[in-house]
Parts: C-alpha cells; sequence; structure tokens
C-alpha cells in the first residue's frame, strides 16, 4: 500500500478539487494496483476517492476497508449488499457515484484499471481550469493482460496529436476512450439525461452527453491502463460465440441502438451523421463477434474493414471467401500449439 505521508494528513473537513470515482466487483486480484495509483499521484490538490462496492464475493471489500482505515479523510466506500448490476442498473457510476461527489471534477477509473503516470490529475485539473469552456478531457492508455503485464503491441491511442476533438471525432471513433482517461465537471455529472441510465455501458452516453455541455480535450499521452480480459468486466463478460453470447451481443447493439436514437432527438437530428457511422460499426463489429465474416464483404462496410488490424483483416476476408480453407488452418495451428510448436 502507498504510504504518502502528503495525501494521510490532508483534513477531513477539506473540500477536494477532484473525486475519483471508482466501482469494483470482485476486483481483489487488482484493486490495491488501482488505489496505490490514485495514492501515488504527484499533486498539489486534494482529492476523496468514491469506492462503491457491488456486493463482491472475493476480498474486495476486506480490502477496501483496509485501505478507507488507513486514508479516513480521502477514501469514502459504500459498500452493496445485493448486486444493484444483476438488478438491473448497468451504469453504477451514475447512480451511486456521481451524485455523492464533492469534488469540482470527477476523474474515473475502475477496480480493474490503474493509472501509471503520476502526473495526470494535475495536468488535467490544470487544464480545465485554464479552460472553463471545456467540459471533459481524456488521454490514451497502456494495455495490459489479466496478470498485469504490459502488452506492448497494443494501446488505446484514438488519436495521434494532442486536440480537440471534433463532434465526428468523438461520436463516430474506431477506439473508444479508454475510461479511465475520463474527467469532467461534475456539474454536468448530476444533470445526466435518462438515456445515459438506460445505457449498458456508462462511458459512450457519458461522452455523448460531454459533447452537448462543452468541448473535449484529448492528450496523446497514455496515463493509465486498461486490463484485458479481466475477471467480471464487461469485456470479459461478452467474450465467446455461443448462443447466450450472442445473444447478449443483438441486446447490446440494440440499446446502443436506441441511445444514439434518444441522443438525436436531444440534439436535433445535428450529429446524426456520425451517429449513424457509428451504430454501422457496431452493427460490423457485433456481426464479427457473431462469426458472420461475410460482413467485411459488404461495401457498406468497407471503412470499418479498413480499420481492423492487418492481421484480422485478412484471417476474416480468408474465413469469408475460404470458410473450408480457414477452419483448415486454425485446425493445423490448434494442433500444432497443443503440441508446444
Amino acid at each position: 500500500m502507498n504510504e504518502s505521508a502528503e495525501v494521510k494528513k490532508s483534513p477531513v473537513d477539506r473540500v477536494p478539487m477532484v473525486s475519483v470515482s471508482c466501482i469494483t466487483y470482485n476486483h481483489g486480484r487488482y484493486l490495491r494496483k488501482a488505489l496505490d495509483s490514485f495514492l501515488s499521484q504527484k499533486t498539489s490538490i486534494f482529492f476523496e476517492i468514491l469506492i462503491h462496492d457491488d456486493a463482491s464475493t472475493d476480498d474486495t471489500v476486506s480490502i477496501i476497508k483496509e485501505y478507507a482505515e488507513s486514508y479516513p479523510e480521502i477514501i469514502v466506500p459504500m459498500f452493496e449488499e445485493e448486486n444493484q448490476y444483476s438488478r438491473g442498473i448497468s451504469n453504477i457510476s451514475g447512480v451511486f457515484n456521481f451524485p455523492r461527489a464533492r469534488g469540482r471534477y470527477i476523474a474515473m477509473c475502475e477496480g480493474d484499471d490503474f493509472w501509471t503516470d503520476e502526473e495526470k490529475l494535475q495536468k488535467q485539473v490544470d487544464f480545465m481550469e485554464a479552460n472553463p469552456e471545456y467540459s471533459m478531457c481524456c488521454h490514451g492508455a497502456s494495455v495490459v493482460s489479466e496478470d498485469g503485464a504490459f502488452r506492448t503491441e497494443n494501446e488505446i491511442r484514438p488519436f495521434e496529436a494532442d486536440r480537440e476533438l471534433t463532434p465526428a471525432m468523438l461520436i463516430s471513433k474506431k477506439t473508444n476512450l479508454p475510461t479511465a482517461s475520463l474527467f469532467f465537471r461534475t456539474e454536468y455529472a448530476l444533470s445526466l439525461p435518462e438515456w445515459y441510465f438506460s445505457c449498458p455501458v456508462g462511458d459512450i452516453p457519458l461522452q455523448l452527453y460531454m459533447l452537448t455541455r462543452g468541448r473535449v480535450f484529448y492528450f496523446d499521452r497514455k496515463m493509465s491502463a486498461y486490463r484485458m480480459g479481466a475477471e467480471g468486466s464487461w469485456g470479459s463478460s461478452m467474450d465467446g460465440n455461443s448462443a447466450e453470447k450472442r445473444e447478449k451481443w443483438e441486446k447490446h447493439y440494440t440499446a446502443m441502438k436506441s441511445l444514439y436514437s434518444a441522443f438525436d432527438k436531444d440534439t436535433d437530428g445535428k450529429y446524426a451523421g456520425f451517429t449513424a457511422e457509428a451504430l454501422g460499426r457496431i452493427r460490423f463489429l457485433v456481426d464479427l463477434k457473431e462469426d458472420k465474416a461475410e460482413a467485411v464483404l459488404k461495401p457498406e462496410n468497407a471503412l470499418f474493414v479498413s480499420e481492423l488490424p492487418e492481421t484480422e483483416r485478412r484471417l476474416q476476408e480468408l474465413k469469408a471467401r475460404h470458410r473450408w480453407l480457414y477452419d483448415l488452418i486454425r485446425s493445423l495451428y490448434l494442433v500444432l500449439r497443443k503440441r508446444g510448436f
């Protein structure tokens, strides 16, 4: 555990500049990394850490209590006795953490991810303080495997320079913004629209809403890490191609279609072209998840096909044109892998 004396001595009654929103569910294997990355921030500001645990069944709760005991003036936990997500509350942060935020700003990071730059908070605060017309800022991220090893071949880098994001860039992008990069004004998080709460994921509707409240800035700097395949994560729950998983993906697509429709209605169709493209990309990716490789051959998907990594694109095209050859190569690969080659 980080033992920062500067953080620990902050007075209880001091109003924080930033509220860190951290939601957890069975993150016992990863949570210390996340909390230590918050507490090790080199910053002159005082911040609070709002942790919401959704009735974890592992040692997550005991870890939260351990840290809260060491940092009672900064860590503010909330524990559920019944899992809220299973009750249909999908956007836990907006329901339970945002309303209790005392900071001027909210910084996001879920319990299985972590921050990698000790200057992250100060950099984002400085920018937002100097630019009141901005509602949100964000940044790139590294990718780590489930065991915490950095995957050097991967990164989440939606854009290749520091810049303001246009509506087209924010709405229709091939790579989503890392959740642990999102930093926004609390006042806007307290007036979220209904379509935010009805969406099965929280980051995309949050980004859409912040677009309606001001400008958005992107730092081309990896200041957090996304943990791929973490137990209990939304991504891991959607992996696979069983009938159950295909049904989940179809429900996800339907929900996203409803989200963009509601957003278009609220904005009088101002961004309809961008939302249509974003929804088309989701449909394409869902088709690939459902093993519908023929989607790569449809002319209307040319843009989305071009966005795939080259190896994946070639494999999907092979599968679509010559399924028997793809199956043969895959079978040989699995045999060789099993034998240690």
